[in-house]
């Protein structure tokens, strides 16, 4: 399969797609540059800076979003304001990266550090009362994560493990017995953003490589949609069916004229649909 372009280059580190009814359609971010993009119904694009960095987003379920930035959270309200709070570090040279909801209403998001130091950075969880607990320790590049179907499953990925881990799931134990879901070789790209469709599919970016691979619940390649840019950096199920991958892509340290299609989104009818977002219960 092949993606389709719906935008022209709007982000220079284009990630984290969501689609939500609650907020109209899709928002993703333009990460380094701070800002929460939206595709409007005529195709324009609007902007919301929040920050120096905009990691990551999931709608709130009272209206609004919570917003992973640079060193936290923040939350947008109905009215469009933005609160953001206390820091949960003060090293500079570490900043979030990408996150999720589980489907108890809380927020994740890991972190990176700037020079991709080796287990520099972790996964935290923000809660509905605002308390953030550190979840996973010793990553490098905290990416994808993403709830089963069911609710008992996250899938997650460390980037520079090359692989997708799965952990059981429950309210109380939280995230458990992790183990290799798919390990990637040197030649598939490196595993960046990922989404899970209504059947339990996984749908992950493989940054360099141009291409969204598509797995089984027991991780065979099912599909693998081709995109123009080799930068691609996360996905998601959107549309008013939710029947419509929307891919993110990067031109990050690119030189100007190359990759020109790079900071562009694109979609693809991959044949399955996805899940309603899970939403923050804060």
């Amino acid at each position: 399969m092949r993606a389709e372009q719906v935008t022209d280059p709007v982000a220079y580190h284009g990630e984290g797609p969501v689609w939500s009814a609650r907020w109209g359609g899709l928002r993703w971010v333009d990460m380094l540059a701070g800002d929460v993009l939206s595709l409007r119904p005529d195709g324009t694009i609007g902007r919301l800076h929040v920050g120096t960095v905009a990691a990551a987003l999931r709608p709130r379920a009272g209206g609004g979003a919570v917003i992973a930035v640079e060193r936290g959270f923040a939350l947008e309200h109905r009215d469009g304001t933005i609160t953001t709070s206390a820091e949960v570090w003060s090293d500079p040279g570490i900043r979030m990266n990408e996150g999720g909801c589980d489907p108890d209403g809380r927020f994740y998001c890991g972190s990176m550090a700037y020079d991709k130091a080796p287990g520099a950075a972790s996964v935290y969880r923000l809660d509905p009362d605002g308390s953030v607990h550190t979840v996973i320790a010793g990553v490098t590049v905290s990416n994808g994560i993403e709830w089963s179907p069911d609710g008992t499953r996250a899938y997650y990925t460390d980037t520079d493990t090359e692989r997708i881990d799965v952990f059981d799931y429950d309210r109380d134990t939280g995230l458990t017995n992790r183990r290799v879901f798919v390990q990637f070789g040197p030649d598939d790209g490196r595993p960046d953003g990922l989404t899970v469709d209504a059947d339990g599919g996984v749908w992950v970016a493989l940054h360099r490589s141009g291409t969204v691979r598509g797995l089984t619940p027991d991780g065979e390649v099912c599909a693998v949609v081709e995109v123009p840019p080799r930068k691609v950096t996360a996905c998601a199920f959107g549309g008013a069916d939710l029947d419509e991958l929307y891919i993110t892509t990067s031109r990050e340290n690119l030189e100007p004229g190359a990759d020109p299609l790079a900071g562009a989104l694109f979609r693809a009818d991959v044949g399955v649909r996805g899940m309603p977002v899970r939403e923050f219960a804060g």
